[in-house]
């Protein structure tokens, strides 16, 4: 028998004990501040049920689920016309029923649902666990990478929103980063642009496109809007509101204008007020945390589940992408049967996060020295 050159699958990596120490003082602060504001952990399986992930993170993240073929004869069950079809989509429920899940917050809907008479609403709870996306590695971006996530289940204030953006705060600032920004903006407002450039219909895809405008520029999302069915004519009334500029409170008062006659677009507007408000009143009771947060148009994160405010984190420091993320999601839960419960939750980029911390020599020196 040949030897086997010994390789890590692309995306992957190992981690030595020096590495370890880092990585758990990143866990460990992140859940220290976790369990200050009241949440708490559990865990879900690193594999779920194929039909639990799909559908929930739209066409492009469906598509970056890791599928696992189904044990034995995986073949004898397929029938003979699908192999002969050479398409994907069509044979790919005959030879995968599981798959390794591609975030937390679908499986904890999931759990949320599953347990509904043995939990107490709303229920806060954390979980630091990793996760499988079969996307194109580059720097800062893994094929498996672990996300310690934070949600509320079961209350529809929007205090919570203000709360997470205080936790960002607290736990990014405690891991010795300064200069990062808490990006906000809300898939009301968002669903508002679509219904007065008067394409409500493709909401979806307006929110693709726009959302790359950090990665492909603009002329990049005026071409993908162009293929994805707008006009020129559109993109003339939408070029304006994606380029919103000033403070907050100008890019919202302008908000308020353009979308006077969108009574959802207005719904947002009024929400991220609410939160700014909030996070105002939060920060009276503690003058040692002042989050620079900034109301983003184009932000609009792909997952197909969020309904509210929806938040991303990015650091200013190191060229990378997002370090968190998050939002409100109204229906998740109602897909697994249980219907009216709303959630909101974020999530930390731990593995982002180490490359930032180690390209900025700021790991304490405690956990720098590692088990040397």
């Amino acid at each position: 028998m040949s030897n086997i050159k010994p390789s890590l699958a692309k995306g992957t990596r190992d981690f030595s004990p020096q590495e370890m120490v880092k990585r758990n003082y990143i866990f460990d602060t992140i859940k220290t501040v976790f369990k200050k504001y009241g949440y708490a952990e559990i865990q879900t399986p690193s594999m779920e049920n194929l039909a639990t992930l799909t559908g929930k993170y739209g066409d492009e993240g469906d598509k970056l689920i890791f599928k696992i073929l189904n044990s034995g004869d995986f073949l004898s069950k397929v029938k003979p016309d699908l192999l002969t079809q050479a398409n994907s989509n069509a044979i790919t429920p005959s030879l995968s029923e599981k798959a390794l899940r591609y975030d937390l917050t679908v499986p904890f809907a999931r759990y949320v649902v599953m347990h509904q008479n043995d939990i107490s609403l709303p229920f806060k709870r954390f979980q630091v666990q990793p996760v499988w996306r079969a996307d194109r590695p580059q720097k800062g971006r893994y094929r498996e990478f672990y996300q310690c996530d934070v949600d509320v289940v079961g209350s529809d204030s929007l205090l919570n929103e203000a709360e997470f953006i205080l936790i960002y705060q607290e736990a990014l600032s405690n891991l010795g980063l300064s200069d990062f920004t808490i990006k906000i903006n809300n898939r009301k407002i968002l669903s508002g642009i679509a219904e007065v450039v008067g394409k409500p219909e493709l909401i979806i895809d307006m929110t693709v496109a726009i959302d790359k405008l950090d990665k492909i520029g603009l002329d990049g999302v005026i071409n993908e809007l162009l293929e994805r069915g707008f006009t020129d004519a559109d993109i003339s009334r939408l070029k304006p509101v994606i380029l919103l500029d000033g403070t907050n409170e100008q890019k919202l008062e302008s908000l308020r204008s353009v979308l006077a006659d969108s009574q959802i677009g207005l719904a947002g507007v009024t929400e991220i007020e609410k939160v700014f408000a909030y996070v105002k009143g939060l920060l009276k009771a503690d003058q040692t945390v002042k989050p620079e947060v900034a109301l983003d148009i184009t932000l609009a994160r792909g997952l197909n589940y969020y309904t509210g405010c929806i938040f991303e984190v990015k650091t200013n420091e190191v060229t990378m992408g997002s370090i968190g993320g998050g939002g409100r999601y109204d229906d998740l839960t109602g897909m697994f049967g249980l219907k009216g419960l709303t959630g909101v939750g974020i999530s930390f980029g731990a593995d982002r996060i180490y490359d930032v911390l180690q390209e900025l020599n700021l790991f304490p020196e405690s956990a720098a020295a590692g088990t040397k």
